[in-house]
């Protein structure tokens, strides 16, 4: 009969058994590259592309940017010709000319699915563009996909490098607001109808999503990164502009801490962007984050002081734009990653954490009824 002890240290052999595999199997998974630079390439041109080609050439005694691709010949010459690299109109001719370690999705979120699992079939490790897709089965299948083929899947998560998140982060995890009793978050944004005429992929659901999916996904990310996992949604949207999706929407949260919350989203507003906000009501603390993008700390008050407290008066900042300044540091974490030196800040996995409560906010509106989370098991 075996005693406490030996059971104890059988448990023992058999745990770090299981963790040298899983760390032999991480190794082989996951190549690293150490002698050179990662070689990117992007796939889009449009509007976000910017930030990506801002953070390489950021990070160029780490990356090299090799190629690009982009549907648009106009948009395709006027890119190559700047960044005086080779371009694609087919992404499938991209991946069998060049050798790359990296792809950035920069196209319609529709696409992505089916653009990652190419790049996996060529042992390409992929960096997608919020939403990582529009529909929980793409998504799932971009990390079943990249899962096999043993290369990263990436989703870009920018806001949580802003300055004030990264305060309220650290104010979270301290557990300074005691327990949280209600959470609030506002997107005030406009989007007139000729952005949705530039393009006919534009406002549909197949592959762009409304205004939670699109304009407010990195607000949608915050429900879990910083409150946790979400229990129950329930939501209503609707329709002014002339497109499929939404461009209005109020959403009602349960968390399985029993927190309970809100979010307000509009693209209406005007005559411009106004407010992204994030409101955190706690049993010892309250705090407001205000400004066109969670870029000012409008309250911060807690029961106990901390020293990390004065920061506040530097952590905001003025800015024109929505995406923030976050694309940089997210790039650095990947290096890292492909390094060897660390983990991915945000994988597939934890892609699917706002793709989820997305779903079931869509589900909410659409049958009228509340949904509960996880959506399948």
């Amino acid at each position: 009969m075996l005693r406490v002890k030996d059971n104890y240290y059988l448990s023992r052999l058999y745990l770090e058994t299981v963790i040298f595999i899983i760390s032999v199997r991480t190794m082989q998974y996951y190549p690293k590259i150490k002698d050179r630079k990662i070689r990117i390439a992007i796939i889009g041109c449009g509007r976000i592309s910017n930030n990506h080609f801002a953070a390489i050439e950021k990070h160029s005694e780490e990356m090299e940017l090799v190629a690009l691709c982009d549907t648009n010949g106009e948009v395709l010459a006027a890119h190559v010709s700047k960044y005086k690299v080779n371009g694609y109109s087919n992404m499938a001719e991209l991946l069998a000319s060049e050798e790359l370690d990296l792809i950035v999705l920069c196209t319609p979120s529709g696409t992505h699915a089916g653009q990652a699992a190419l790049a996996a079939k060529h042992k390409v490790h992929v960096m997608t563009e919020k939403p990582m897709a529009t529909r929980w089965k793409d998504g799932v299948n971009m990390v079943k996909a990249c899962d096999q083929a043993g290369v990263y899947l990436f989703v870009v998560k920018q806001n949580r490098h802003n300055a004030t998140l990264q305060l309220l982060k650290r104010a979270i995890e301290e557990k300074r607001f005691g327990k949280i009793h209600m959470v609030h978050l506002n997107v005030f944004w406009t989007r007139p109808q000729s952005y949705y005429d530039q393009a006919k992929w534009r406002g549909t659901w197949e592959f762009d999503g409304g205004a939670f999916m699109n304009q407010a996904s990195h607000y949608v990310d915050l429900l879990d990164w910083l409150i946790g996992p979400v229990d129950k949604v329930q939501a209503m949207m609707s329709t002014t502009r002339d497109i499929e999706v939404e461009d209005t929407g109020v959403m009602n949260v349960r968390w399985r801490s029993g927190a309970l919350g809100s979010m307000s989203v509009t693209m209406l507003t005007y005559p411009k962007n106004m407010e992204g906000s994030i409101t955190i009501l706690g049993e010892k603390g309250s705090v407001r984050i205000g400004g066109m993008a969670v870029n000012d700390i409008q309250q911060w008050e807690f029961e106990e002081p901390k020293d990390y407290d004065e920061q506040v008066k530097t952590a905001n900042y003025e800015t024109t734009s929505v995406y923030g300044f976050g694309h940089p540091l997210y790039y650095k974490n990947v290096i890292d990653v492909m390094r060897g030196n660390e983990e991915p800040e945000t994988d597939g996995r934890e892609g699917l954490k706002s793709l989820e409560v997305l779903i079931a906010a869509y589900l909410s509106a659409r049958d009228g009824k509340t949904v509960s989370l996880p959506l399948e098991y």
